[in-house]
């Protein structure tokens, strides 16, 4: 008999151990839960994002971009009663202001800059992957604009607006956009007048950025495997030197001066006072430009030698701040601040242009055509590489240039002499 209970009282110990072992004695997740009620995405053990008791937000945005986050937020903070605070940053300055002020906790919780600035923020570990909302993110925007916002594979960006360069025309000087540089050419041969500053076309000579798409159109690039393979430079290449070379006799008959003398300051005062017909641009001039009074309009840039001019183009996202205290609530407004209904708010509010597709259709979009036309340009768009590396290329690049439109240099030296000096600064 005592065998008998002392069997049954082993029985129910090993029964009671089972019972203790199966708590969780996982360490918290970024929810503040336990695994025992999380996912390993940080859900409530269910398929719904929930923000933490007692977040806040803090969002930093540029100045012009205040009246939209403005509205959002208060949306968002009805819905999910999450206040939000707005702090003026101008995009570019953001990565380097969350370098210092990341770690140090006193920085946004979410943050918006170009795409060619997210390589530095990951590899200093400053962003957190878009995980929980990636599937829809990646199905809602342009390829583009997705791939643009992801770094080594990863998608961290959630897309807010996307920009490239487009060509503004006086109507009244060009009743209609001409579609191949060549037209351009024998524009400028009746158009020009030089002596009294009147001009056919310009762009900012001085700028890698405008530059760049004499080079790509004709089969240069930046860096290979799409702007990821550092040690494959495509500035000096065949494609390259055609472009540099067809840039070198384009200016000499289409703008006759010196880099310094194309400055964006230059070119709109120009362009606004009706001495000038064609003027490269982005968006962000659309607002002055049409504040400008002139009869203007607006087409995707002219053909290269019969390609499609191949310009830079950037990408805005939302991001996380890696060292938010409130990474749910984080993701949730990064996520409700880039869907279709948010990106058009942004249209309206402040003409910035889509990167949802649904968004980039929809007839208030569709209807404007300086926006179209810089859809149609974001197509044969090259993003800027966004591998911490590209911020060695644009000094040698606006340096090397300058040689060929000022001085006349040979286009494959200074190309070559560029590209050198971006692999001594890389290595």
């Amino acid at each position: 008999m005592k065998k008998w209970v002392g069997l049954l009282l082993s029985i129910m110990m090993v029964f009671t151990l089972a019972a203790c072992g199966g708590k969780s004695t996982s360490a918290p997740t970024e929810t503040g839960t336990t695994s025992e009620t999380t996912t390993d995405t940080g859900t409530t053990g269910s398929d719904e994002l929930v923000p933490e008791d007692g977040a806040s937000l803090i969002i930093w945005e540029s100045k012009e971009a205040r009246p939209f986050v403005e509205a959002i937020a208060k949306e968002f903070t009805a819905k999910y009663n999450v206040p939000v605070k707005y702090e003026e940053v101008a995009a570019p300055d953001q990565v380097n202001k969350l370098i210092n002020d990341g770690p140090a906790g006193i920085a946004a919780d979410i943050v918006v800059f170009p795409h060619d600035n997210l390589g530095k923020a990951v590899t200093a570990g400053l962003v957190l992957p878009n995980d929980f909302h990636e599937e829809k993110t990646r199905a809602e925007n342009s390829e583009l604009a997705v791939n643009a916002s992801s770094y080594e594979g990863v998608l961290y960006g959630y897309p807010r607006s996307v920009e490239t360069l487009i060509m503004f025309y006086n109507k009244d000087l060009v009743p209609e956009a001409p579609k191949t540089m060549e037209e351009v050419i024998e524009l400028s041969k009746t158009m020009n007048d030089v002596k009294n500053k009147k001009y056919t076309y310009m762009w900012e000579m001085g700028n890698f950025y405008y530059d760049y798409m004499f080079l790509a159109t004709t089969g240069g690039y930046v860096f290979g495997n799409e702007g990821s393979d550092k040690t494959d430079i495509g500035l000096n290449n065949e494609g390259a030197i055609k472009g540099a070379t067809f840039l070198q006799q384009f200016a000499k008959q289409v703008l006759p001066l010196a880099t310094a003398d194309a400055t964006g300051d230059v070119k709109k005062a120009l362009f606004t006072s009706g001495k000038l017909a064609l003027n490269i641009d982005g968006p962000w001039a659309i607002p002055d430009l049409k504040a400008s009074g002139i009869n203007l309009g607006a087409a995707p840039i002219p053909s290269i030698e019969g390609q499609p001019s191949k310009t830079f183009s950037g990408v805005k996202s939302w991001y996380v701040n890696s060292y938010t205290k409130y990474p749910n609530a984080a993701k949730l407004f990064a996520e409700f601040a880039s869907t279709k209904e948010a990106q058009l708010m942004n249209y309206e509010m402040t003409g910035v242009v889509p990167a949802n597709k649904e968004a980039a259709a929809d007839s208030k979009v569709a209807s404007d055509p300086f926006t179209v036309a810089v859809l149609e340009q974001f197509k044969n768009s090259y993003p800027m590489p966004a591998i911490p590396e590209m911020g060695s290329v644009w000094s040698p690049m606006a340096a090397g240039l300058a040689d060929v439109l000022n001085k006349g240099k040979d286009p494959k030296e200074a190309l070559d002499n560029a590209v050198n000096q971006i692999k001594d600064a890389n290595k």
